[in-house]
């Protein structure tokens, strides 16, 4: 039987994407179209693994970034290294960039287009017609956006530090780093994973390096001995999230008790994450996030050991200082800028570097693709204005439109690590190309912009 070519397109060419590619190339049993459209040259960087500091090391070991979920060993095999390795985050860009040319070699059906372009805009009908910034069209049966993270949020910022040259707004821009001389002292605001990459780029001998946040805390490092995850507790039965906390606190507690490392017991409670974010109640889940959110990344994201000494050394010689304060207020002087913090605190400083992390509130995002899907109604905000609104399985709406990763916070809570993008995009590549197997006059087509 011969079988028309379906076409389909991924936005974004990032680890998400390039994830989705592979499982799509690799599953696919009839001929298949995939547009992967993003403007960077490399499939499979994106921002977290574009890095150009080898000093910036992945946050997860080797064994568990595998790309194939058949072959959980198959990143550390590529890269000649131990599974409990901490490997520089670039080489993991190739790996995913390589594993992908592998792929589509050997899929039979399955073809790859790199389309160097920027999506603007998703219009529905019978097919979806993508508008591209550089003019183009370009209409396929299906889509999945794999948009990574948002640029970093500025909206703690006073206005006299949103207009001054010395703001780095996105210390992950080409280039940015650059901007900052060798012979000043620098503030990082932030105090999470990329405040620790940030002090390895900018440490130096004779430079001050104060990093503030509302709480202080920084992320806890990895133990260097890896251990598997302990099982963990029946969280079924939790009445609510005080109930919930103190379950997950005894089991951890029990589990120091008997001479083991928390980090296996965190790691165990990973598999049931979303499960139970689900479970709670709306109310719930803002207390979480109002309360417990920074006592949970700080364990839950840890930081690889030759990190966490990197930044003991810089703290012991007093070359990196930890506050708990916010920024107040910023005034220009002719060195720099005069900076108040909370707590009647000031600094001088060369340079202010934006490390509170990614923005995850799609309306406070000025993308024209996001604003644009929210205008037309194609999604809405996820639960607390957190990402996108899916189902289950990372539909948008009743058009046929996925989204993984950064993208579904709302509606998962864990959702931005590698081992959970990796399992959505097997998931999405399932549905897919299921939907794609239907009969047209049964896909669930929605013409009515906005319609669910």
């Amino acid at each position: 039987m011969e079988h028309t070519t379906s076409r389909v397109a991924i936005v974004g060419a990032g680890a998400a994407g390039a994830l989705t590619a592979i499982r799509l190339l690799a599953a696919t049993r009839t001929p298949l179209h995939i547009d992967l459209v993003d403007p960077a040259p490399h499939p499979g960087r994106g921002v977290a693994y574009s890095t150009a500091h080898h000093t910036h090391l992945l946050n997860v070991p080797a064994g568990r970034l595998s790309a194939l979920p058949d072959d959980p060993d198959h990143f550390a095999r590529w890269a000649a290294a131990p599974p409990t390795a901490f490997l520089p985050r670039p080489t993991y860009g190739r790996y995913l960039t390589e594993v992908l040319a592998a792929t589509e070699r050997r899929s039979r059906f399955g073809r790859l287009h790199r389309v160097r372009d920027r999506v603007t805009a998703v219009h529905p009908g019978l097919a979806l017609e993508l508008a591209l910034a550089s003019g183009k069209r370009a209409h396929v049966d299906a889509a999945v956006l794999a948009l990574g993270v948002f640029p970093p949020d500025r909206s703690w910022a006073p206005p006299a530090l949103l207009d001054s040259p010395r703001f780095i707004a996105d210390p992950w821009q080409p280039g940015a780093l650059s901007a900052i001389p060798d012979d000043v002292d620098v503030l990082l605001v932030g105090t999470g994973l990329t405040m620790a990459d940030m002090v390895l780029a900018l440490d130096r001998p004779h430079r001050t390096i104060t990093a503030v946040s509302r709480h202080g805390l920084l992320p806890r490092r990895h133990n260097a001995r890896l251990a598997p995850p302990i099982a963990p507790p029946d969280l079924s039965t939790a009445a609510g999230l005080d109930d919930l906390h103190r379950t997950v606190t005894r089991h951890i507690r029990a589990c120091l008790r008997s001479g083991q490392d928390w980090r296996p017991a965190m790691d165990g409670l990973r598999p049931l994450t979303s499960t139970v974010w689900r479970e709670l109640s709306p109310l719930d889940q803002d207390r979480f996030l109002a309360i417990y959110l920074r006592e949970w990344e700080v364990r839950r994201h840890r930081m690889p050991p030759v990190v966490a000494d990197r930044l003991h050394e810089a703290r012991s010689a007093g070359r990196l200082c930890i506050r708990r304060a916010g920024v107040l207020d910023a005034t220009p002087t002719p060195t720099g800028l005069g900076i108040r913090l909370s707590g009647n605190r000031f600094v001088h400083v060369g340079a202010v570097v934006n490390c509170t992390g990614p923005q995850k509130r799609p309306k406070a995002v000025t993308d024209p693709l996001v604003s644009s899907l929210l205008r037309a109604g194609l999604t809405t905000p996820g639960p607390h204005g957190l990402g996108f609104d899916t189902d289950s399985r990372g539909r948008l709406s009743d058009h046929p439109l996925w989204t993984l990763g950064a993208l579904r916070l709302g509606t998962l809570w864990e959702t931005t690590a590698i081992p959970e993008i990796r399992a959505q995009a097997t998931e999405i590549a399932t549905d897919l190309l299921s939907y794609l197997a239907t009969p047209p006059d049964r896909q669930t087509v929605n013409l009515t912009l906005g319609g669910r």
